[in-house]
């Protein structure tokens, strides 16, 4: 499904979201299994996208293993690795002209594409096969210099403890630092049932054993203490600024770069991204 589900914040009334609540509250009840099976196929089933990019030559693909099955990597250029995560329905290819200006800085650029994503194995996505995709590329690489993250995979780097992140820079942009208000504020303005959303989430927790009162990517945020640059535009409608701004505002290792008109996509290919790396690596 579409990230707009997720991360989009309008909350106008209409008929359509009225009867999906209806419908979807009413199957749930008459039929809870197959409500369930048909949420889990609606809501955790994100967009493969069609790749805007085209890969530069110099650029090596292979996969690696994970619980979630194959993961399609891709790699380009030579020295200390930085790792990108994308965001939900997004994919590696978001990140191939960031990924060319890491190499021409002198670095290693190592992006994949999540569980259920770009060209991954997998049919169904949520923030457990992230974290989990995102620890499987940390452990075929020998050594991390830091990680570059959008939207979603924010969350997810943030919520991975992998060893390897324990001390290294994070470069996120249009992060969505208030990941589960978000997401059930969303769900619940499309006006399916959260009855059955919770369901369906509880079903996740149970199987990965990874509960949602545990994930807050923004307290997390916190208590690291590498040095951590936001970019994120001031009219992002999928995730909130502001959240962003208290977190600059807060946290005395978190810089904010803000940016105007380039929304939650378009910033990936933004200056401000390739200046916000570079400040990073710059002694």
């Amino acid at each position: 499904m579409s990230d707009k589900i997720y991360f989009k914040s309008d909350s106008k009334f209409n008929f359509k979201k009225h009867m999906l609540n209806v419908m979807t509250r009413a199957h749930h009840r008459i039929a809870p299994g197959h409500a369930e099976k048909t949420a889990t196929k609606l809501l955790l089933t994100p967009v493969r996208a069609k790749p805007k990019h085209a890969a530069p030559n110099e650029m090596v693909e292979g996969s690696i293993s994970s619980k979630e099955g194959l993961l399609k990597t891709y790699q380009i250029g030579s020295g200390p690795v930085w790792v990108l995560t994308h965001g939900w329905s997004g994919s590696a290819n978001q990140f191939f002209p960031l990924m060319q200006h890491i190499a021409q800085q002198g670095y290693t650029a190592l992006a994949f594409d999540h569980p259920a994503h770009g060209n991954s194995e997998g049919s169904v996505g949520h923030l457990p096969a992230f974290v989990y995709g995102l620890e499987a590329v940390l452990d075929s690489t020998e050594h991390v210099e830091g990680v570059i993250a959008h939207s979603m995979g924010c969350a997810a780097a943030i919520e991975c403890k992998h060893p390897k992140l324990a001390d290294k820079p994070l470069l996120l942009i249009a992060p969505v630092l208030d990941y589960v208000s978000n997401l059930f504020g969303s769900i619940e303005r499309s006006g399916y049932s959260m009855r059955l959303f919770r369901s369906v989430v509880s079903k996740v927790e149970n199987e990965y054993n990874y509960p949602m009162t545990s994930v807050d990517p923004f307290a997390k945020l916190k208590s690291r203490s590498a040095q951590c640059i936001i970019v994120h535009d001031q009219n992002d409608r999928f995730a909130q600024f502001t959240v962003s701004k208290q977190a600059a505002t807060e946290m005395s290792k978190v810089k904010l770069i803000e940016t105007q008109g380039l929304g939650h996509g378009r910033i990936l290919q933004s200056d401000q991204a390739k200046e916000a790396f570079e400040e990073l690596v710059t002694p």
